[in-house]
C-alpha cells in the first residue's frame, strides 16, 4: 500500500524552508505520496492560540533568531534570518501553488523556490512579477497560474485547506500528518522518517 503524507505550511515560513528539502528526501526514500497544502497562518494562529511574530515577547523573538541560525547550519541550508522582504504577503504565492496542484502539478519545486526566494535570495514574494518568474524557473506557466490564482474555485480551495488544517489541530508550520499522526516542525522530520519506516 502506498504511504501518504499531508503537509500544511506557509509559503513564508522560515522553519518550513529549513526542513522542506529534507522532508521531500524522506518522502522519496519511503515512496510516499505527498499532499502539499499551503495554508494561511494568519487564520491558523488566532484559531489555535498562536501569536504573530511582531506580537511575541522580545525574548521569544530573540530565541527564534538563534534557532534559525542554528538549524540553518545543522541542515546546511543557507538562510538570512532577517531578509529584506519579510514579512511579505504570501497569499498570492499560496494561491498559485494551490492552482498548480489543482491542475495536477507537483508543487514541491515551486514551494521550495518560493521559500528560498524569501530566505536565501532576498526576493519579494508579495510581487506578482517575481512569483511569475519563480514559477517559470521551475517549469510552470507563471502567467497562467497568476490568472488561475484569482479564480473563485482556487480561493475557495485555499480557504478550505486552511479550515481543514485548523480542524485537524494544525497550529504552526510545517505540520505533517502520516496515518493521522501529527508531526509539527522541521525538527520532527526525523521522527516522521522513523514512523514511515515502521
Amino acid at each position: 500500500m502506498t504511504k501518504s503524507i499531508d503537509i500544511y505550511y506557509a509559503m513564508i515560513s522560515p522553519f518550513t524552508y529549513l526542513g522542506f528539502a529534507r522532508f521531500r528526501e524522506v518522502a522519496r526514500k519511503h515512496g510516499a505520496q505527498v499532499a502539499f497544502k499551503p495554508v494561511a497562518l494568519s487564520k491558523v494562529f488566532p484559531a489555535t492560540g498562536g501569536v504573530p511574530l511582531p506580537k511575541r515577547a522580545p525574548a521569544r523573538q530573540a530565541y527564534r533568531l538563534v534557532e534559525l541560525k542554528r538549524w540553518s547550519e545543522v541542515n546546511g541550508v543557507p538562510l538570512n534570518p532577517q531578509p529584506a522582504h519579510f514579512p511579505a504577503d504570501d497569499t498570492l504565492a499560496a494561491l498559485m501553488g494551490v492552482a498548480a496542484r489543482e491542475q495536477g502539478q507537483d508543487i514541491g519545486d515551486f514551494s521550495l523556490a518560493v521559500l528560498r526566494a524569501v530566505w536565501a535570495e532576498d526576493r519579494n514574494i508579495g510581487d506578482a512579477a517575481t512569483l511569475e518568474a519563480i514559477a517559470g524557473g521551475v517549469g510552470l506557466d507563471g502567467a497562467a497560474l497568476l490568472a488561475a490564482a484569482e479564480t473563485e474555485a482556487v480561493i475557495a480551495r485555499y480557504d478550505a485547506d486552511t479550515q481543514e488544517a485548523i480542524d485537524r489541530g494544525v497550529f504552526g508550520a510545517p505540520f505533517m500528518f502520516y496515518k493521522d499522526e501529527p508531526f509539527w516542525g522541521q525538527d520532527r522530520i526525523e521522527l516522521l522518517d522513523r514512523a514511515l519506516a515502521d
